[in-house]
This record gives structure tokens, sequence and C-alpha cells, in this order.
């Protein structure tokens, strides 16, 4: 309605990866109207199927998705992309009086939806290439090493493998001659006009969500994993250092296709990268507030999950 100032609601349902997320949705669309929104920064690209678990095309036709396929992998794809993207949909979905139900684990799009985002500097294409250089030549962990002693705060956050993020704080570094953990934490960015209802599904055993991690990647290699990457490599125009190759998973098989590494070697750092991965968003979810928590592998979650939603709408109807 034309007017309106009461914000719009929607549900994040969020954990570490293979913690059945998904699963969990489908089961809640069965009994509410509601259309799922991706969270997932790897997700969004077009051709990035099997190694992303993302939802069959016979899913996707009988429950809506969105923020799905709607990149091609040689793009860039930001939070600040993604938050417009997913406040437009929310939009959408709850002017057609459905529940919008946000699934995914990428922590930097949900903290983008519960905080806003902090205005900070367009990238820089002669600070990257200078970065990239020094990169190449004494390796990333130094140039983590380097922003340790710029900015302590956002090197703590931010693997020394992880180079995507050391180059952006690196380069707000470089641009603003301040640390990019005091921009975002003095920043006052509008908040985004969605409020979220957020609960995290996060497991009480972690040997058993380790389990299921060697599980699903061997499954998904199973399921064409290998030949998937080898007809993105093939396409010409992609490398291993685009945001889209750098996903858990095709970083390591790339490398596998490259001679990098034998399959052994390969396969086990796929495994651990994604361990790794989700010991970082259940660290995060953990230190987060205003969060609802189950434990991801509780009998009868579906139920408790499907309760909790409703008194969610109960409330705000």
């Amino acid at each position: 309605m034309p007017g309106k100032t009461v914000p719009l609601r929607a549900v994040c349902l969020t954990g570490p990866t293979a913690c059945g997320k998904t699963d969990l949705a489908l089961e809640l669309a069965g009994a509410l109207p509601l259309e799922i929104v991706s969270v997932d920064s790897a997700m969004v690209y077009r051709g990035m199927d099997i190694g992303t678990a993302k939802p069959s095309a016979q899913v996707r036709a009988a429950v809506p998705h969105h923020l799905i396929d709607i990149v091609d992998p040689a793009e860039a794809y930001s939070a600040g992309r993604f938050l417009r993207d997913a406040v437009a949909t929310i939009e959408d979905i709850a002017a057609r009086g459905r529940l919008p139900l946000l699934v995914g684990g990428t922590l930097l799009y949900l903290r983008a939806l519960r905080r806003g985002l902090a205005p900070l500097p367009p990238a820089d294409p002669e600070i990257r290439a200078a970065l990239n250089e020094e990169a190449a030549r004494d390796g990333w962990p130094a140039l983590h090493a380097r922003l340790a002693r710029a900015d302590p705060e956002a090197a703590a956050r931010i693997a020394p493998s992880d180079r995507q993020r050391i180059q952006r704080a690196l380069e707000v570094y470089t641009l603003t001659g301040r640390p990019l953990s005091d921009l975002q934490r003095r920043a006052r960015a509008a908040p985004p006009r969605a409020e979220l209802t957020t609960i995290a599904l996060l497991p009480g055993d972690r040997r058993l969500l380790a389990e299921k991690i060697e599980r699903r990647f061997d499954a998904m290699v199973e399921a064409g994993l290998v030949g998937e990457v080898e007809t993105l490599r093939a396409r010409g125009d992609l490398n291993a250092d685009m945001p889209s190759m750098r996903a858990v998973g095709y970083r390591q098989m790339w490398s596998y296709l490259a001679n990098r590494y034998d399959w052994g070697v390969a396969r086990a750092k796929a495994i651990a990268a994604t361990r790794q991965l989700a010991k970082r968003q259940m660290t995060w979810l953990r230190s987060e507030a205003g969060i609802c928590t189950y434990d991801a592998f509780s009998p009868g979650l579906p139920e408790k999950l499907l309760e909790r939603v409703r008194s969610e709408l109960e409330r705000w109807a």
C-alpha cells in the first residue's frame, strides 16, 4: 500500500553448509504459502549446479525460488547487489500475500540484510592489480600479515587464504587511509526494509556434520562435479581468481583439472575447505544476537520449525 510504514517481514533459515536447510525449507513449503529466496553467493551463478547443491528444476517448479541462476560465472556479484535484489524480491513476494523464506548460509549477505551495508569506495583496478602482483610475488599470507598491521580486527576474521576479502580490505585501506573494520563499525547505513526473524540450525554433534560434508562431496562427484567444472574451464573466459571459481569445491576441482593436485589431495582439500567454511558459519551465528537456534539434527525438527514460523505469522497478523 502506498505510504505504508510497517516494514516488510520475512523469515530466514540459515546455518552451516550441509546442515539440511534446503530439505527443511521444502518441508515448510509443503505446509505454508511461501516462496524461497536464496541467500547463497554461489547459487546466483548459472551453470554451477552440482557443486552448489542447487535445487533441481523439478523442485523449483513446485516451490518458487528466487536469486538462483541470475548471473553468469564471469560476472562478479556483490553483497550490495544482493541486498537490492533481495529487498525487491521480498517486496514482490509479500505483495502477493505470500511469505518470503530466505534460505542460505552466505553470512555476508545475511549481515547485509540484518544490518545494512557500510558505504565503501568502489573497486579500483590499479590498486587491485598492484595487490595481485604483490601476492604473486610474496603470497596471500604475506598480504594478510600486512592487513593485520593495518586493520587487526578485519584480519582476525579473514582467513589468510581468503584472497578476495584480503584484497578488498587492503584496497579500502589504501583508498581511504582508514581500516575497513572502522568504516563498517562507524557507518550508519540505512537499514533494509525487511524485518527478519532469523532461525539458525546449529548441529549439536559436529562429527555428524563433518560426516555429512564428506558424504555430500562424494555424492557431488558421483553426480558429475568434475565434469561440471571441466565445462566451465572449457569456456575460456573464466579463471581461478574469479569469485565464482573461488567457491568451495570449484576452487579445488579447478586445481585438480589444472594438474596442481592429484585426486586424493584435491578431494581432501575440498572436504577440509567445506568443514572450515562450516566452522566459520557456526562461530558467527553463535556470536550474533537476536538469532533463534535449533539443533540441526534433533528429532522432530520440521514440526518445531513449522510451529515457530506459524507463531511468527500470527504475531505479524
